[in-house]
């Protein structure tokens, strides 16, 4: 996503040349390219899919909503088996329109948790709760915090639930350090993503994730409460912003790597 306007074989070819052997991948791009067809191209490129993002929006009360989400998740499983992934990251889902009930919308997203986990883990695939920050929590994700994550996935086996920590949503929270080392003691660390935090933010939000390097976030020492907590998974960038799609994908490419150098590596 962070180079959203490369096409697929344009990305694993820029990965190839950049030197990246590791890409997330987000469902559209691949189902309109073919599920098939991107695992064999990724494949070809000597690539390995991290997470496949994503599945969720498991909130709604109407039966039919509910059983058409239920739908399109088994086939997002079906797709990270596909592209040879075993983490599936989950948004959870927003408040239904007119509801305030955040309780019972996160009630809901453990009973479809309970019916997708077993799937998922049948297909060899595991199911990553994301916390998204607070402003999303209407319309988006009822899960805002790593602490509230966690009590979801410690419902399941942690082969079949973890968490997904991105410091763009999470990195405010004091709590959170402390939610990293739990997730790690009990392997439910599935997936960590970093992107910055910028100000002011834009209009819309959603697509203000800020370059690394560019905002308040310590990225390096976010890393290291992940490799603390025993996470030696690959270690994902996903930057939502308008500005850096506009430019350049291979240029961003290039950028974001040698700021990953920068400001995450010792």
């Amino acid at each position: 996503m962070t180079v959203k306007q490369l096409s697929l074989p344009e990305l694993t070819e820029a990965c190839r040349d950049i030197g990246i052997g590791n890409v997330g991948l987000w469902r559209e791009p691949v189902q309109a390219f073919g599920v098939e067809a991107a695992a064999e191209l990724v494949r070809a490129a000597g690539l390995t899919v991290t997470t496949l993002c994503r599945g969720g929006f498991l909130t709604a009360t109407d039966p039919d909503e509910r059983a058409r989400a239920l739908a399109d998740n088994r086939r997002a499983v079906d797709e990270a088996a596909t592209l040879g992934t075993d983490t599936l990251v989950l948004v959870s889902g927003g408040l239904p329109a007119g509801s305030k009930d955040l309780h019972g919308a996160r009630e809901r997203i453990a009973d479809a948790l309970a019916e997708l986990g077993p799937y998922a883990e049948r297909h060899g695939v595991r199911l990553a709760i994301e916390p998204l920050h607070p402003m999303f929590a209407s319309d988006r994700c009822v899960v805002s915090t790593l602490k509230q994550a966690l009590d979801l996935a410690e419902r399941f086996p942690a082969r079949q639930v973890g968490v997904t920590v991105d410091t763009y949503h999470i990195w405010w929270d004091d709590r959170a350090p402390a939610g990293i080392a739990r997730a790690g003691a009990s392997g439910r660390l599935h997936s960590f993503q970093l992107a910055d935090w910028t100000t002011p933010l834009p209009e819309g939000v959603l697509n203000g994730r800020g370059q690394l390097g560019d905002g308040a976030v310590d990225l390096r020492e976010w890393k290291g409460y992940a490799e603390a907590a025993g996470y030696t998974g690959a270690i994902e960038v996903e930057l939502f912003n308008d500005a850096l799609w506009a430019r350049d994908g291979r240029e961003v490419l290039a950028e974001t790597a040698a700021r990953f150098a920068e400001h995450v590596m010792p």
